[in-house]
């Protein structure tokens, strides 16, 4: 087993169904688990839902359903979510369960040993959508002048008695930490807004709240419960077994990858550590905020705006790996991006199904068809064959290379490289025109572009697993040499062909899209 790698997705609030900004989450952190598992990495990836607060308790109020029911039916769409998109995650955590409930009373007593947990009474600006406090040189004034959250979401002023967390105490400690450890937080965009906003201040934060008693209950103070956020962030301890220090999963901390919204940045990059410190807890390797999906018109989607797409209905309509191929390729992973039908199927007919899918289905359906299926044997080789697995080598090593620095878009765009080198390679050496003229060339031909298929195939495993898979099936590619070592591996074409392997007539793994109807006629 090789060394841990622990990656976790924030926790998704389910007071309403996932939504596209979920999925894509989602399946970025899945890939990027799925790679480092290729590596022979021992990951443990965690995904779930973050079930207290007062918004899940005023949701539940509306339905007229009990809170824990409502969480159970809401929690359960995300994890149905998770299983379509073919997330491979180790655990699906709940905050309402059991042992992160014992993981956050544990970390709160920590915290306050440290002297950094204090009673007094709260009165200021909080937006139930956020969940989060605001202080007034934050807010912005709404179309109406109304007051607004700087994510421009509804405030109101809350006065209770309240526990507070001297975050003020962890302005230093964290400015040194960014200085230390520059991708601690990243992109650099993200760094340089959590910078700006510790350099200009911190305040103490209310870390429990008396107005409602849905959530974990503060240790040795009856009436309150801790602050959502509290809670919602010591779920990536939890997953590791915290407190306990001999629990299986112990090794996993601390983490190597949050990978969450730009949204929740600061929660992430000045709220976490600082409790953390406190707790005296070592702290996660790195925070990357990744961009919003945007809708054709450039808006964020929101289930308050009504802008939602169900990324169900566009697994049906596209297919999972299609729709986990465009995420991860049309979009510079931390930037913001657009989403559109359109979108999906030119680029996934232009690269998956025009070109890799193409170049397997005709490559293996010719060796069907006139070697009765049989791998060919080395035949005459010239400089051209020696070219284009260098050409491939260097585009799955430029993968890897990316992929390593969660530069998915890039590393993609690397990986086709490989691919249109295939497709010139094909039209340049016309195997179909070699049958006749010099069958011995042929096979060197057709033989050279197995080994390029499944090197390009096993590198694209992570993100298109399902389709990927059932491509190194048809080459009859073991699960066992399906890991990155194995894209280097030159013997293995000898060892197939050694047994009298014979290939299945191929089926096509990446068929082209057609648009959905109502988007043709949007």
């Amino acid at each position: 087993m090789g060394d841990p790698f622990y990656i976790t997705t924030a926790i998704h609030y389910p007071n309403g169904k996932p939504h596209i900004g979920h999925a894509y989450e989602m399946v970025a952190a899945d890939a990027i688990a799925r790679f480092q598992r290729q590596a022979g990495r021992d990951v443990l990836f965690q995904t779930g839902t973050d079930e207290h607060g007062l918004k899940m308790a005023q949701t539940a109020r509306a339905r007229g359903v009990e809170t824990r029911a409502f969480a159970d039916e809401m929690s359960r769409h995300f994890r149905v979510m998770a299983d379509r998109l073919d997330i491979g995650y180790d655990r699906f955590i709940r905050t309402v369960e059991a042992d992160h409930h014992r993981a956050s009373q544990a970390i709160w007593p920590a915290m306050s040993d440290s002297g950094d947990l204090y009673l007094d009474r709260y009165e200021g600006w909080y937006s139930v959508r956020d969940e989060a406090f605001y202080d007034e040189a934050e807010l912005v004034a709404g179309e109406n002048g109304e007051k607004l959250s700087p994510q421009g979401t509804p405030v109101e002023w809350t006065a209770e008695e309240t526990w507070f967390f001297r975050l003020s105490r962890y302005q230093q400690p964290l400015l040194d930490l960014y200085a230390a450890q520059p991708d601690f937080i990243r992109p650099e965009s993200r760094r340089n807004e959590v910078m700006r906003f510790v350099e200009g201040g911190l305040s103490d934060l209310s870390v429990s709240r008396t107005s409602f008693d849905w959530g974990v209950p503060v240790p040795g103070s009856p009436g309150h419960v801790m602050y959502v956020w509290v809670d919602a962030l010591t779920n990536y301890l939890t997953g590791t077994g915290y407190p306990d220090r001999d629990a299986d999963n112990a090794r996993f901390w601390p983490a190597d990858l949050h990978l969450i919204g730009k949204d929740i940045v600061r929660f992430h990059a000045v709220y976490w550590p600082a409790f953390l410190m406190s707790a005296g807890i070592p702290l996660p390797k790195s925070v990357f905020g990744h961009g919003f999906l945007l809708t054709r018109g450039g808006e964020k989607m929101s289930k308050s705006l009504g802008n939602v797409v169900d990324p169900m209905d566009l697994a049906d309509s596209f297919g999972v790996d299609a729709l986990r191929y465009f995420f991860l390729r049309e979009v510079s992973f931390g930037q913001d991006g657009s989403y559109s039908p359109e979108a999906i199927v030119a680029r996934v007919n232009a690269e998956l199904a025009n070109s890799f899918g193409n170049l397997a289905q005709r490559t293996l359906a010719f060796i069907a068809k006139n070697l009765d299926g049989v791998l060919p044997s080395v035949g005459t080789a010239d400089a051209a064959d020696a070219m284009l697995i260098e050409e491939v080598v260097v585009a799955c090593a430029g993968m890897k290379s990316a992929f390593e620095d969660l530069a998915l878009s890039q590393g993609l765009e690397a990986w086709m490289r490989g691919v249109f080198a295939c497709n010139a390679y094909i039209d340049a050496q016309a195997p179909w025109a070699l049958r006749k003229s010099d069958p011995d060339r042929m096979h060197a031909v057709l033989r050279t572009l197995i080994r390029a298929i499944r090197m390009l195939a096993i590198a694209i495993v992570p993100v298109v697993p399902g389709s990927a898979g059932k491509l190194l099936d048809q080459l009859n590619i073991p699960e066992s040499e399906r890991d990155h070592a194995a894209i280097d591996d030159d013997g293995w074409y000898e060892r197939l062909a050694g047994k009298n392997t014979r290939l299945a007539p191929p089926t096509p793994v990446f068929p082209r899209l057609e648009l959905p109807r109502e988007a043709e006629d949007a």
